[in-house]
């Protein structure tokens, strides 16, 4: 019994030797030829890190692929300007630098100027127009036209001379020009686009394009000659605080006395004619490329096209009004523009004081020599 259990100790010490001296399992296996595999091979040398400041080239060799030295120039070329064999300015510029135009977020000047546009300028202009135009449509709907309530007395007086017709009109048709052009340029895309198609609608935009730019020199020497012409009558009195005070009488039975030209009108020609038409003017210039000695540079023309945008939809709402006014907004102030006269009966309704004057014989009312049969100037019908 005892050398049976002697056996037994000696069988198991021979196993756990063999045990200890058998191969060792697979995956110890695989880890190893791992370590063997990754392992560099003999006089291997790492290259070293790429550089932040790298050139494309340098990082063409630390870092084979890796554009981004490129792409970094790219973008901050609006802050240092790459390499260009064109000639002009910005030709290094692909990308513009970082601005933050009023009511755009702070990006590239490019995308700054698109976001003032799309956001702001479009909708927003557009709205401030249509506002504008169903205003008026309310307005006449429950007004009709303004005036008639002096019978006329057959005696004219002549309330625009030749030359102010004539400079009034090619200020107009310039201006008609310009704002038809400018609407379709700004909203065609809208509300024609979809009706004409891409082809005719190009076309047209062409065409208006043009006649936008050819008018625009037009329209600011007729400005010149419009604000020298009427400025003198449209200097601001006492009698237009009450004009104001009262709202001219729109909303009342009688009309507010006012010489030449009332409130209204003079708050057209000041904001309209002068600020906002010579801002107009100005910028319209710069984008035409007309102003000597400007670089005409991609933020420069997006400034000026902002301040055009802004100045003529201010511009087109306040002669809006004008236009109402003279047309179809109160009687006989279109005949007036078309032949110069007016009857001594809607002088004394619409311009009560400018009536007194003449008939005191501050103010003549004949103001150009008309010539009648036979060569004789005739009497002015006033002092008849």
């Amino acid at each position: 019994m005892r050398s049976f259990f002697v056996s037994m100790l000696a069988g198991l010490s021979v196993s756990l030797a063999c045990a200890q001296a058998a191969p060792a399992p697979a995956a110890s296996m695989a880890q190893a030829e791992v370590a063997q595999a990754g392992a560099a091979p003999a006089g291997f040398v790492a290259q070293a890190e790429p550089k932040a400041d790298e050139s494309n080239a340098e990082r063409a060799k630390s870092q084979p692929g890796n554009n981004a030295p490129f792409w970094r120039g790219v973008r901050d070329s609006g802050v240092q300007q790459g390499t260009s064999s064109l000639p002009g300015a910005e030709q290094g510029v692909l990308v513009q630098p970082f601005v933050q135009y009023p009511g755009s977020h702070y990006t590239t000047a490019g995308e700054a100027w698109r976001q003032v546009r799309n956001q702001w300028i479009i909708p927003y202009g557009g709205a401030l127009i249509v506002i504008t135009l169903l205003a008026l449509a309310l307005f006449y709907l429950s007004k009709g036209s303004l005036g008639g309530h002096q019978p006329d007395t057959g005696r004219q007086i002549e309330r625009f001379t030749y030359f102010e017709r004539a400079a009034h009109w090619c200020n107009a048709i310039a201006f008609s020009i310009l704002a038809i052009s400018g609407l379709v340029m700004a909203f065609g895309k809208f509300f024609m686009l979809p009706v004409l198609g891409a082809t005719l609608f190009g076309w047209l935009s062409y065409v208006l394009k043009t006649a936008h730019n050819f008018a625009g020199p037009l329209f600011a020497v007729s400005l010149l000659v419009v604000f020298f012409t009427f400025a003198r009558d449209n200097l601001p009195n006492r009698h237009d605080l009450v004009w104001l005070l009262k709202g001219g009488g729109l909303f009342g039975g009688h009309e507010v006395p006012s010489e030449r030209f009332n409130a209204g009108e003079k708050v057209v020609f000041w904001g309209g004619v002068f600020l906002l038409g010579f801002i107009a003017v100005a910028s319209g210039l710069v984008l035409d490329q007309l102003v000597p000695g400007m670089a005409y540079l991609r933020g420069d023309m997006q400034i000026a096209h902002m301040v055009h945008a802004v100045a003529t939809v201010l511009m087109m709402v306040l002669f809006l009004g004008h236009i109402y006014m003279g047309t179809i907004g109160m009687k006989g102030a279109f005949n007036a523009m078309k032949t110069g006269k007016v009857d001594e009966g809607w002088a004394r309704e619409h311009h009560e004081l400018w009536y007194e004057d003449i008939k005191a014989g501050k103010i003549p009312a004949q103001r150009s020599a008309p010539q009648v049969a036979g060569g004789a100037s005739s009497k002015p019908a006033a002092q008849l």
